[in-house]
């Protein structure tokens, strides 16, 4: 009973003083609108307030007699944009010099494992032997170094293909230094004849 008592004092005090804010509220917003004849009812003497804005007229630009800044030059702006590429490309095609090494040790095992067999000392052993050897006959041909000076790579060549077909062939030392003499002049003949014309 008490707290519905206390509920409706509530509503009643809130009724009272949004009603005492009308007059004003409305009073304020005729004046915005223009009008500023104001009466309050419910009063025997009547007020009339009058209000007058004056509007001063917009100002003219004034013309500035100040030098006028010099206009910034254009400038170049370089952004790094970083794109990513899928690589299509096999494996051997992107990294020639492991192909070059797999096939030129391919040959060399062929022709390793032929000398070995031809002379006797072993179809394994000059298979391995000629893999070593192919593999670094392979890496001299694909090296960027050796493409600039053609005639060492090809005197390179002829050495490594002597010695390991010496090595294959023999176990002495001495055959393995001889052959390798034979394929580096044999190399630099080539060489010369090709690229010295």
């Amino acid at each position: 009973m008490k707290r519905n008592t206390l509920k409706g004092v509530v509503a009643a005090a809130s009724c009272i003083l949004s009603l005492q804010a009308i007059a004003p509220a409305y009073s304020q917003t005729t004046m915005l609108m223009g009008s500023a004849s104001h009466s309050t009812v419910g009063t025997q003497t009547a007020r009339t307030t009058t209000s007058q804005v004056k509007l001063s007229p917009p100002q003219s630009a004034r013309y500035d007699y100040r030098p006028a800044a010099p206009a910034a030059a254009p400038r170049t702006v370089y952004q790094t944009r970083t794109v990513y590429v899928k690589d299509n490309r096999t494996y051997f095609q992107r990294h020639p010099k492991v192909k070059a090494a797999t096939v030129g040790a391919g040959v060399g095992a062929g022709v390793g494992a032929l000398t070995g067999l031809v002379t006797g000392r072993g179809v394994l052993r000059g298979g391995a032997i000629g893999a070593g050897t192919g593999a670094g006959v392979g890496l001299v041909r694909s090296s960027t170094t050796m493409k600039r000076h053609p005639i060492i790579r090809d005197v390179a060549t002829g050495t490594l293909v002597g010695g390991g077909l010496g090595w294959a062939g023999s176990r002495r030392g001495g055959t393995v230094a001889k052959t390798a003499g034979v394929g580096a002049a044999l190399g630099l003949g080539v060489g010369l004849f090709k690229h010295l014309q």
